[in-house]
């Protein structure tokens, strides 16, 4: 079809050009030249426009540059198909235009219902990009998951959790639901419970919790740390320390919160204040049926 109408058509305004100077075949030759032409023209000059502003674009949005590769690499293919009607245009040919529209329309469509999950995918991915709710190496939770980001694609995201398992997660997952980014700020506080026993000294408790998280040299001391008396329960006064770190990302925070409840822990100890377990009392009679028969039978 393609070589037929190049031979009858005119070549578009360049086969016309060419006519008019008395060039043999100007029409096949106005076509090809055309279509060349339009097509490295829209090609090259779009792909440099898009790219410069589509660059600018994600450097102001803060986009790391595993976000900005493929993003860069599709403004090309989109490039590369208006360049492609702009040369069919040029060479004279919007039948052509039109039958490649029409046949992308129904293409699309088809694809479109055949990879339904794969588009959601990929349209979270993007909002992923660009709504940047967590970052490569930030710990997340969701729907009871958790674990450290590794990689972020247009289809999934890699998760390696705490006990060193790589979770495969759909992004469709991580943008319908919830998503917990505690190392997303420069601070991050964390509520540590203490129990005491009924008998101890609530402000000696305190005072021993407080000088343990200032003494600790991960823990900010602004915002200061603070003690809350929240819970009497069964079996213990539980005081709650709230403490603060400073960049979560990269502080072992986990470690820090474990260091400060050793701390606490042995100071507690030496102080002569309990970490109370519960306990509980059990009253009541056990009969034992048949007894008496068997006492008569040994007589």
């Amino acid at each position: 079809m393609l070589p037929l109408q190049i031979l009858q058509g005119d070549g578009g305004p360049v086969g016309q050009f060419l006519a008019n100077q008395g060039i043999p075949y100007s029409g096949a030759l106005g076509a090809i030249l055309g279509f060349a032409l339009g097509f490295a023209v829209v090609y090259l000059v779009g792909k440099a426009v898009v790219s410069s502003v589509l660059s600018r674009w994600l450097d102001r949005r803060g986009a790391d540059e595993h976000a900005k590769k493929p993003l860069m690499k599709i403004s090309s293919l989109v490039m590369a198909f208006i360049a492609l009607a702009a040369g069919f245009r040029f060479a004279g040919f919007p039948s052509i235009l039109q039958s490649l529209a029409t046949i992308g329309a129904a293409a699309t469509l088809a694809i479109g219902f055949a990879m339904q999950d794969v588009i959601a995918n990929f349209v979270a991915g993007i909002f992923i990009f660009t709504d940047r709710p967590f970052r490569i190496n930030d710990w997340i939770e969701w729907d009871g998951n958790s674990g450290v980001v590794e990689d972020i694609s247009f289809r999934v995201t890699r998760v390696r959790t705490f006990d060193n398992e790589l979770l495969t997660v759909p992004n469709s997952q991580l943008t319908d639901g919830v998503i917990k980014n505690p190392v997303a700020k420069d601070k991050l506080r964390l509520q540590v419970p203490f129990g005491i026993g009924y008998d101890d000294d609530i402000n000696a408790a305190t005072d021993i919790i407080l000088e343990e998280a200032r003494a600790h040299e991960g823990i900010m001391s602004d915002p200061e740390p603070s003690v809350r008396l929240t819970e009497l329960g069964d079996s213990s006064v539980v005081l709650k320390s709230r403490i603060w770190i400073s960049q979560p990302s990269r502080a072992d925070f986990v470690k820090t919160r474990g260091e400060y409840v050793t701390a606490v822990k042995e100071r507690f100890d030496n102080e002569g204040i309990d970490f109370p377990y519960p306990n509980r009392t059990l009253s009541g009679e056990l009969t034992v049926a048949g007894m008496g028969r068997l006492t008569q039978s040994n007589d």
